[in-house]
């Protein structure tokens, strides 16, 4: 992944977002583009990736490349984080 002369701005830090399917995480990552006034073709080439990964990404594809994956996703100033499910505050009565 190139690393940009000018990182590209970020959205909310302040976010969590559980993700259970590859579908939720292409739409966080479509959000997270558009929020940043990027189009498909734009950030395939800031990813230098083709512009048929970022649809299959955004559309859910569930057999995307991981690391490309992550790559974009750093681009985008997204991270994955991963915890116990028992780590999660439980809800109130």
């Amino acid at each position: 992944m190139p690393n940009l002369a000018h990182p590209l701005p970020l959205g909310n830090t302040e976010a969590e977002i559980a993700i259970r399917s590859s579908v939720e995480l292409g739409a966080v990552i479509r959000e997270q583009r558009r929020r940043l006034s990027l189009k498909q073709l734009d950030l395939a080439g800031l990813a230098n990736t083709g512009n048929r990964f970022i649809v299959d990404l955004e559309n859910g594809k569930p057999t995307v490349q991981l690391q490309k994956v992550l790559d974009l996703m750093d681009l985008l100033g997204l991270e994955v984080m991963v915890r116990s499910k028992a780590s999660r505050s439980a809800p109130s009565p």
